[in-house]
């Protein structure tokens, strides 16, 4: 998590320390240059305006003026930020073996998001660590849409080692979800992961297709998707934001999965995401390989940013 936050722990809290570096007290400039520090790191400007307005309301009351304490502050308050979505709508998501009680297995799992986000290889990840977990996995190739998606989903499923259940290009993706239903029955399978077409969070009838799909999969299984993870692009900054703001309006988002943290020094848009939509992270891509999938934790990562 280190690494995948260095550029943003430069952006941000490497700004910072210049910020404060040689003074000694609080003043109106040096909030004013923390709030364009926190914009520029995509923290998001409803949410900066919260922090430093809080910040500002403890240096009124004389309750901080040392620049000493500022970032300690400030850590404690995006880590409260983070903390407060802690459960999905199902109140569950997939940890352990132990967590997978026999009354909902298969786990299912739908995984949504536009084209270019990494879906694709966020799936393999997914199903590689849950695999790891002691868990049998079938993963359901409901991206019909795209002729290649369900090839590309067979092998980064082979380099798992987990069954693919698929259909021909142009199939109601619906079917494919019923044969991965049954098909995770008739194996006595823990998890299923469900694949979608890469779609506009603005194309009504693809929604309605999500919703269709989840239809059929709660009629096989009780109450699935029992997860519902989009995936976001944490380069895509505050238009990632507004996907996930209305994905939420026509799709039961449970959780979050943020992918090519690595890649960006705008990884705040971890904390706008979890203070304006109020959804947890379930997960977050920490790089390219299979391992690259870490349970996003908000203590390890507001650590990572200030250690």
């Amino acid at each position: 998590m280190k690494n995948a936050v260095r550029r943003t722990r430069q952006n941000l809290v490497g700004r910072l320390d210049t910020l404060v570096r040689g003074k000694k007290v609080i003043s109106p400039e040096v909030l004013d240059e923390l709030e364009e520090i926190l914009i520029g790191a995509d923290i998001g400007v409803r949410t900066t305006l919260d922090l430093v307005e809080k910040i500002r309301a403890q240096v009124d009351r004389k309750l901080l003026n040392d620049t000493d304490e500022l970032k300690r502050v400030l850590r404690q308050e995006l880590l409260a930020l983070l903390r407060s979505p802690v459960k999905s709508v199902s109140g569950r998501a997939v940890r352990s073996e132990q967590d997978l009680s026999s009354d909902i297995r298969p786990y299912v799992m739908m995984v949504v998001g536009v084209n270019g986000v990494g879906k694709t290889t966020t799936i393999a990840k997914l199903a590689n660590l849950i695999k790891r977990e002691g868990n049998e996995v079938i993963v359901c190739a409901a991206d019909t849409f795209r002729a290649a998606a369900a090839d590309q989903l067979t092998v980064w499923a082979n380099r798992v080692g987990i069954p693919v259940i698929q259909q021909k290009p142009g199939t109601d993706p619906a079917a494919v979800v019923y044969d991965a239903m049954q098909a995770a029955k008739s194996r006595d399978a823990d998890v299923v992961i469900v694949d979608t077409a890469g779609r506009l969070h603005n194309k009504v009838n693809l929604m309605n297709e999500l919703e269709k799909m989840s239809r059929i999969a709660r009629r096989e299984v009780p109450q699935a998707p029992h997860e519902v993870l989009l995936v976001l692009d944490a380069a895509t900054g505050q238009n990632g934001l507004e996907q996930a703001r209305q994905f939420a309006k026509s799709v039961p988002v449970t959780g979050l999965v943020l992918t090519k943290l690595d890649g960006t020094a705008k990884g705040g848009i971890v904390v706008a995401i979890a203070r304006e939509l109020g959804l947890p992270i379930r997960y977050i891509g920490t790089g390219e390989q299979l391992d690259d999938l870490t349970v996003f934790s908000p203590e390890t990562f507001v650590d990572s940013l200030f250690e």
